[in-house]
Formats: structure tokens, C-alpha cells, sequence
């Protein structure tokens, strides 16, 4: 019985030096971490930023960087390597270079203070043959999920996406379509590689990874680009027909409940409203548009059921009588939004937005021929300062204020040069302290009546900072993982 009794209490005796050790061990955790997370993180400055330029058939490589303090240096290289064909040191600085056809894709990668804010744009400008246009693409950021609205097959000779993979580790890409009938559901265009420092070219509905033939019966598309490893930037290219114009397709930001469409340009010529549900439910949606008269509901399509996994098309051109407007929506469901504009001989297509808010800016790298910003200000009267920066200096600050409910369009000129010699100038948009949220467009275009062509490129916040979440102790740092 002794025995018996001796190791029972060594048993206990053990089992209440475990929970001593474990509870010292739990409270030294809690007495020595600095605290729990507030959960606001915190803002640092970019310092690196890379941008895919998608090459191929030539144009102007514009770049624009912000003015700020610091060093920092931009350097333009082909995807597939090689030493760099130009490079910049100072910030605020513009530069810009035309390219042959036939090129590799272009990757800029920035350090320092010159990667927050940078901009790049393509622009292709052709002014006679079968590819007569006007077109211009913001230079991509890589990443994983991406999304595009687009005319689809029916409305488009050819479709072309490019994929750069600027990484040394292969990616992965699978797409995914809807149209007007729904979602366009097929094996085909899943895991297609994209091998390191590569550009990849999709052509939509006339190869296996564009989809297949499933996609021909489309007169407008929602494209979704995922990738399944690594990462890619992707730009879209449509050749709406022989001398019917082409166009670089904005990027789309993700699906929301409540957006806003700039910068649908004003004059003569069809407009429509693109509406994608994205989701398994049907979308009832609230349209409004803004123009320079003010904001009212369009005429028998002030709201808007869209079925789910569609694009619907809505068209506008009664609706604006020739203005420049934006287009809001506010649905119970995430949607994504853009518009297909018409005039001359040209198409062009934007895109919802967010906006630039107090103290923020936009940049817009190529302004040549005639160039102008549409300013939107949806929820209270707001005031911006342009400046245009090119080669030979920079304006002074020019300012802009947009009544509360307006649209205002106001033309960008270049500093000290002749605004119709083509020079390629940019332009640095700057919300005031104090302002309501702005959002923007820019209009580019050349020649009149059924030679007009253009190209619209909805203006994005600079990306100047990056959040950084907060960090905070926890018990599974005691455990082995």
C-alpha cells in the first residue's frame, strides 16, 4: 500500500509541475509582449515598383515620376533581358521614346523614391491602313487576379492578351469568361504556363488557352485572368476591324457595390454602359449619371436588373446628348462597370475607378495631340492642380475646381512648347487639402469629323504609400509549428 501510495503522488506531484511550468511559460508571454494589435496597421513609403509595358507592335514608351524628395532610379529594360535601353535618376522627371514593331514586351523597375507614383503608358497611334487608330494601355502591375471588360468576338476581328511573367518562377494562368448569355464555361483556357521573363500572347476564341470557340458567340466580355502560381501582368488589346479602330482595354478593379464610370467623353457617336455581375444572384443597380448640367437618373434606366454571371449593355447616347459625363451605380450585389465609346473612325473603352482623394495625385505619362481631363466630384465641390511636365521643364500649377454633382472637361497643355507639335508631355493631377474626392479621365485624340481618333485612359490614385498590417504576439509562437 505504501508503494501504491508513493506513486500516485509522484504521479500528481509531476502533473502539478507541468501546470506550474506551463502557467510561468503563458505568463511570461503576457508580461513580455508589447501589447495586443490595434488593427489600424500603418502607411510606409513605395519603395519598389515594377510596371510591364506590353511591347510587340511599337508605339511611344512614355514614363512619368512623381516629385519628391529622395534618390531613386527607373530603369527600362525587354522583358527577356538585356542591359538597359534608358534609365532615370531624378524625380519628378519625364521621359519618352518611340518603339519598332516586332520588339519585346518592356519591364520598368523602380527603387527609392522614383517607384512611388510612377507612371507608364504605350501609346499606338496609327493614321492610315487597316489598323487606323488610336490607342493607348496603362503599363501593368503584376499580380493574381485581374479583370477586364471588352468587346467579345462578335464585336472584334481579333483579341489579344498579354501575359509577362517578370519573376524567375514559371506562373500558372487560368481564364475565365462571361458574356450576354452567361458564363462561358469551358476547360479550355486553364493552366496556361507563362515561362520566366516572357510575354505570352492569347489570342481569345481563336486558340484552346483563349478560351476556344466557346467565346466567338460574344458581343461583350468580362475577362478574368487568376493566376494559379506566380504572378502576371496582363494588358488586352481589341482590333475592332479593318480602319474601325483599336484599343488597349483599361484594366478593371475588382467587383463592388458601388462604383463609379468617368470620363465617358462628350460629342457624337454611340456610348454604351457595360454592367457585369460576377456573382450567383441577380444585381438591382441605381444609375446615375453626372455631367456638366448635374446628376440625374437616365430616362426609364434609372435602375437596372441584371442578371447574374452576365454583361448587360445599357445604351447612353440619348441619355448624355453629346456631354461628358461619369456614371455611378450602387447595387446589391458586387458588380464591375465600364463603357464602349464610338466617334470618327475610332472605338474606345473605360473603366469603373476609385478616386483621387484630399492631398493625393494622378499621373498621366503621355499627353500629345489633344489632350483633356475629365473631373468628376460626386460628393461635394472639389478643386485639383495640374501641372504638365515634359523634357523642356515644367507649367505652374494650373487650378481646376469641379462644382458638388459635376463633370468639368479642361484641355492639357504642355510648358512652353507648341501644344499641336506632338511632343509627348505628362501631367501630375493633385487633389487640395480639404477637397471632396475626384475621380478622372483622360482623353487623348487627333484629327476631326470621320478621321477622329482617340484613346481614353481612366486616371488612377498614384500609389505613393503601401499599408503595412500590424503585428502582435501570439501562443502559437510557444508551439512548434
Amino acid at each position: 500500500m505504501d508503494k501504491v501510495l508513493r506513486l500516485l503522488g509522484m504521479r500528481y506531484a509531476t502533473a502539478a509541475l507541468m501546470l506550474v511550468a506551463v502557467a510561468a511559460l503563458y505568463g511570461a508571454a503576457t508580461f513580455s509582449r508589447p501589447g495586443e494589435a490595434s488593427g489600424q496597421g500603418r502607411a510606409a513609403p513605395v519603395t519598389h515598383a515594377v510596371v510591364v509595358c506590353p511591347g510587340h507592335e511599337g508605339g511611344r514608351l512614355a514614363v512619368q515620376s512623381l516629385p519628391r524628395k529622395g534618390t531613386g532610379r527607373v530603369d527600362m529594360t525587354p522583358t527577356k533581358g538585356g542591359p538597359p535601353f534608358a534609365s532615370m535618376t531624378a524625380s519628378g522627371q519625364a521621359w519618352g521614346e518611340d518603339t519598332k514593331s516586332g520588339e519585346d514586351s518592356y519591364t520598368l523597375r523602380a527603387t527609392g523614391a522614383l517607384a512611388a507614383g510612377l507612371e507608364a503608358e504605350q501609346t499606338t497611334h496609327w493614321g492610315a491602313g487597316p489598323d487606323r487608330g488610336l490607342a493607348g494601355a496603362r503599363c501593368a502591375v503584376p499580380g493574381t487576379d485581374l479583370w477586364f471588360m471588352s468587346p467579345g468576338p462578335v464585336s472584334a476581328d481579333e483579341l489579344d492578351l498579354y501575359l509577362t511573367n517578370v519573376d524567375a518562377q514559371p506562373a500558372s494562368v487560368d481564364l475565365s469568361a462571361l458574356s450576354g448569355e452567361g458564363p462561358l464555361d469551358t476547360a479550355e483556357g486553364l493552366a496556361t504556363p507563362v515561362a520566366p521573363y516572357t510575354t505570352r500572347v492569347v489570342k481569345l476564341g481563336d486558340s484552346a488557352e483563349g478560351l476556344g470557340d466557346i467565346v466567338k458567340s460574344a458581343a461583350d466580355l468580362t475577362l478574368r485572368v487568376r493566376t494559379t502560381s506566380g504572378r502576371v501582368a496582363a494588358s488586352l488589346r481589341a482590333r475592332i476591324g479593318e480602319k474601325k479602330g483599336i484599343e488597349w482595354l483599361p484594366q478593371s478593379g475588382g467587383p463592388a457595390t458601388s462604383v463609379l464610370v468617368p470620363g465617358v467623353p462628350g460629342g457624337d457617336g454611340q456610348r454604351r454602359l457595360l454592367v457585369s455581375v460576377p456573382g450567383d444572384a441577380d444585381a438591382r443597380i441605381k444609375v446615375q449619371v453626372i455631367t456638366s448640367g448635374g446628376a440625374f437618373a437616365p430616362q426609364g434606366q434609372d435602375v437596372l436588373d441584371a442578371p447574374a454571371k452576365t454583361v448587360t449593355s445599357v445604351p447612353l447616347t440619348g441619355a448624355l446628348s453629346g456631354k461628358a459625363a461619369a456614371v455611378r451605380l450602387v447595387a446589391d450585389r458586387p458588380v464591375l462597370a465600364g463603357f464602349a465609346a464610338t466617334r470618327g473612325a475610332d472605338i474606345a473603352y473605360g473603366t469603373a475607378t476609385a478616386p483621387l482623394a484630399a492631398a493625393g495625385s494622378g499621373v498621366v505619362a503621355d499627353n500629345r495631340f489633344d489632350s483633356s481631363l475629365v473631373l468628376t466630384a460626386p460628393y461635394g465641390a472639389a478643386a485639383v492642380q495640374v501641372t504638365t511636365v515634359n523634357a523642356a521643364g515644367r507649367s505652374g500649377p494650373q487650378e481646376v475646381r469641379v462644382p458638388a454633382g459635376r463633370t468639368v472637361e479642361t484641355e492639357l497643355t504642355p510648358p512652353g512648347t507648341d501644344p499641336k507639335d506632338g511632343t509627348a508631355f505628362g501631367a501630375v493631377i493633385t487633389v487640395k487639402p480639404g477637397s471632396a474626392p475626384v475621380y478622372a479621365s483622360r482623353t487623348l485624340a487627333k484629327g476631326k469629323g470621320d478621321g477622329y481618333l482617340f484613346t481614353i485612359l481612366p486616371i488612377m490614385p498614384a500609389a505613393t504609400t503601401v499599408h503595412l498590417p500590424d503585428t502582435a504576439d501570439s501562443q502559437t509562437a510557444l508551439t512548434p509549428g
